[in-house]
């Protein structure tokens, strides 16, 4: 499993920095939202996923590797709210962008 999300992680990640690098505006700004999906991948792996384990700790003699890490899971829901907000701004940017300058391209003109 974790080969699984290792590849899934480089994947989304290698697609997200190719599409950055592209000359038009829609295609840099599918890239960017190709790396914070990695970005929350690899955050959530990080919080080390355990199966039927309180997130929440009971009582003061408690094991803390008994239960599960809950900040990793914040931050990506966290990260996927202001992801979205990004997006849209970015979108409305593209298009006063494109409306004014009558191009998509990165620069603003075509090569």
């Amino acid at each position: 499993m974790e080969l699984i999300l290792a590849l899934a992680i480089g994947v989304l990640t290698s697609s997200g920095v190719y599409l950055v690098l592209r000359p038009r505006t829609f295609q840099v700004i599918i890239g960017l939202s190709l790396l914070s999906y990695a970005v929350n991948l690899f955050i959530l792996s990080m919080g080390r996923l355990r199966m039927d384990a309180a997130p929440i700790l009971s009582g003061a003699g408690a094991n803390p590797a008994d239960y599960t890490d809950p900040v990793p899971q914040a931050l990506v829901l966290t990260a996927i709210v202001i992801g979205f907000a990004m997006t849209a701004l970015f979108l409305v940017v593209l298009l006063a962008a494109r409306g004014l300058s009558g191009s998509d391209h990165v620069d603003g003109r075509e090569n």
